[in-house]
Formats: structure tokens, sequence, C-alpha cells
């Protein structure tokens, strides 16, 4: 019961956050800094955000249960998984194919590297190698260049979609199952933003991505809705 409870939630986790971080705005995010910076420390600070928020998500997803009945929070949960099914398929069907989020999110990042003092993208990285190299192996995650990839992908996660329907998750599913199926699926997306870079990230059809995760959402408050509360 509880490690059937603990797969569904899992694979509900994992399927929806890949489709939901795969051409978002933080997905962009990594593969333009991962061009910029060490690509280690980038995965490091993305990857580190996003599994706090993962964790602090489903943490209060779990305490809404003990807040509200259960059957209140299921039923604000399915409601979600509509509305989110349907918000996902009108931004799919209004996109036109090209790749907008990356070209936001890139002159973004192109402003905040200018109002930096102006050095070449090559002379930045060898001072960031070298800076790097100089510090013992656990300080390097507290360079500049981290807290910088963990800061634009925590605000940029915060109060997005992924994040609530995570939330809404957690107080239907098993939480365990979401959280472990959520960080999994983080790793992967970002990892392979960081490793592919923006030539990966400008061939992903933001058009495509927004129709499945409105499909998938859709299934789920079809689910949820059949399903009816149940106990973890």
């Amino acid at each position: 019961m509880v490690l059937g409870a603990c797969v569904q939630g899992f694979t509900k986790s994992l399927a929806m956050t890949v489709l939901s971080e795969v051409g978002d705005k933080t997905f962009f995010a990594a593969a333009i800094l991962a061009m910029r910076h060490p690509r280690k420390l980038v995965l490091a600070g993305c990857l580190t955000a996003l599994i706090v928020m993962t964790a602090l998500s489903a943490s209060l997803g779990w305490v809404a249960p003990n807040l509200i009945s259960r059957k209140w929070t299921h039923h604000v949960t399915t409601l979600l998984f509509f509305v989110f099914g349907i918000w996902s398929l009108w931004e799919g069907f209004k996109e036109d194919g090209d790749s907008e989020e990356l070209a936001e999110v890139e002159a973004e990042l192109d402003a905040v590297f200018k109002s930096n003092k102006g050095e070449s993208k090559t002379k930045t990285k060898a001072n960031d190698d070298t800076k790097k190299q100089q510090r013992p192996f656990l300080m390097q995650f507290f360079s500049p260049i981290f807290i910088k990839a963990f800061s634009i992908t925590f605000f940029g996660e915060w109060g997005d979609k992924s994040q609530i329907a995570t939330i809404g998750l957690a107080a239907d599913e098993n939480p365990f199952g979401v959280v472990l199926g959520g960080i999994i699926a983080q790793a992967l997306c970002t990892t392979a933003a960081v490793l592919g870079g923006k030539s990966l990230a400008s061939q992903i059809s933001e058009k495509m991505v927004e129709l499945s995760s409105g499909v998938l959402f859709l299934l789920f408050g079809i689910m949820s809705l059949l399903s009816g509360p149940g106990e973890l």
C-alpha cells in the first residue's frame, strides 16, 4: 500500500517535472550560464536550487492536509491540475514555434553580464578557472558563480506553475515519492541543459512542450477526479 502510493507519487512527479522543466526559463538560464562559466559550478548551483525548491514545495504540500481536511486538499489539487492543463494548452496553441523564452532569457542574462565589468567571454572563463583552482574544493561552491546560478534558478522557479503543482501533488500523493521523482527529473533536465548548452536549448519546441504538459496535467486531473481522496 505505502510502496504503491510512493511509486505513484514518484511516477507522477517525474513525468510532471520533466515536461514542466524542459523548455522552462530556468532550463534556458542553466544552458546559457554553462556557456559562460565552468559547467561544474553552474550545474551545482542550479541543481542545488531546484532540489531545495522541490523539497520545500513537497514539505508545504505534506503539511497542507494537516491544516485542512484531505478531502479539500484533494479537490484543490484536482482543480489545479485542470487549470494548469488548460493554461498549458492555451500557451501551447499561442506559441508560433520560435524560441521566444530562450531569446528573452538570453537578453536578460546579457544585460546582467554587461552590467558587470565587461571582459570578454574567454577571458572571464579563464579567470574563473584560475580562481577555481586556487580555492579549496569546498570553497568553490560558495563562489559568485555558484551563488549566481543558485539565485537565478531559485527565484526563477518561485511561484512557477511547476512549484505550485508540486505542492498540490505532495498534498495528494506520497510526499517521499514526489520528492524523489522531482529531484531525479530536475537532475536529468539540468544536466541536459548544462551539457547541451544553447545548441540543445534552441532545438526544443516550446509549443510541443506546452501541449504535452497540458495533456499530462489534464490526465492527472482526470485520474485525481476518478480516484477520490486517498490515504497515504
